[in-house]
């Protein structure tokens, strides 16, 4: 059983990296023109790099986990569609910045993968790892699609255009067609991929520590709080109702409410950016989730499991 301090030893590395970077760039020579540079390399090359290699990892048995994907896929459909309908609320809509929801919506139902599979591996060993691996798989492509769409929608771009040039979107797909297909990593090139896997995430995190701006979240209240709330409650609920309703297994379910308590994805702020809107709140956003999924996963997998 995981207790307090097994859950911060797991987040603070995340969370260490984001303050890592937001100092550096504040109080040193490598300001915001250097962060640019590495948001580009983290972006274009990293970051693709590291999606293809964690879904290629590990073989995929889709018809063996058939339930878990299906869960996996509406648990997704599911945040995308709450952050989506934010906007249009009564009382929420009018409170809400379009543009700030078109670059924030994306914190509400992406997650970390990597905590995600260091959680998976600690709780249900290498059977964990995986059932997270699935659903890394199956549902990497859609959540980014999720991300790309409101983000070209504002900006009046062509979605099709947008991801089938968003390099996290071809990273995913590429990934998970080579790993259907009976891909594997030849061994000579997993030190390679492992190391360029391990500075997308430094990088990718100290890069949204160099862009956040602490005040910008004081001026999205609402929208800060509704985002968070589907990544950090509603989603472990949903995850909750749709294991019992679909009849998953206690394996299938913990790794379900894993996936669903996860913080935000680390890579938010650099999308964000690189598709044209201003990351500090976006970066806000990411690090509050970091610490609370400090708060959801203890509420996933010691509360709503033992239901």
């Amino acid at each position: 059983m995981l207790t307090a301090v097994n859950y911060l030893q797991l987040l603070f590395p995340d969370f260490s990296l984001i303050l890592l970077g937001y100092l550096v760039c504040r109080f040193t020579a490598l300001d915001r023109s250097v962060w640019t540079a590495v948001e580009r390399l983290v972006y274009y090359l990293l970051f693709p790099v590291l999606l293809f290699h964690s879904i290629v990892r590990q073989p995929l048995d889709l018809t063996a986990a058939s339930e878990l994907v299906l869960a996996g896929w509406a648990l997704c459909l599911g945040g995308i569609g709450m952050a989506y309908v934010l906007p249009y609320l009564p009382w929420i809509g009018p409170r809400v910045n379009r543009r700030e929801h078109a670059a924030g919506a994306q914190v509400a139902f992406r997650f970390n993968t990597f905590i995600a599979l260091a959680l998976a591996d600690r709780m249900l060993g290498a059977q964990g790892t995986v059932l997270i691996a699935v659903l890394v798989g199956v549902c990497v492509p859609v959540l980014n699609i999720g991300a790309v769409w409101p983000m070209a929608r504002h900006a009046q771009r062509g979605l099709l255009a947008e991801l089938v040039r968003n390099p996290l979107i071809i990273g995913t797909v590429t990934g998970l067609g080579a790993n259907l297909a009976g891909f594997s990593m030849p061994a000579f090139l997993e030190p390679t991929a492992s190391r360029i896997g391990a500075a997308a995430l430094g990088l990718g995190l100290m890069a949204a520590g160099a862009g956040l701006q602490p005040g910008r979240l004081r001026g999205d209240k609402v929208l800060s709080v509704a985002l968070l709330s589907i990544r950090h409650l509603w989603l472990p609920l949903l995850a909750w109702i749709l294991a019992r309703l679909i009849g998953l297994d206690p394996a299938q379910t913990t790794t379900l409410l894993i996936f669903s308590a996860m913080p935000t994805a680390s890579s938010c702020y650099v999308l964000a950016v690189r598709m044209g809107y201003d990351g500090g709140y976006t970066a806000g956003l990411v690090t509050v989730s970091t610490l609370l999924g400090l708060l959801s996963v203890p509420f996933a997998l010691g509360i709503l499991r033992a239901l």
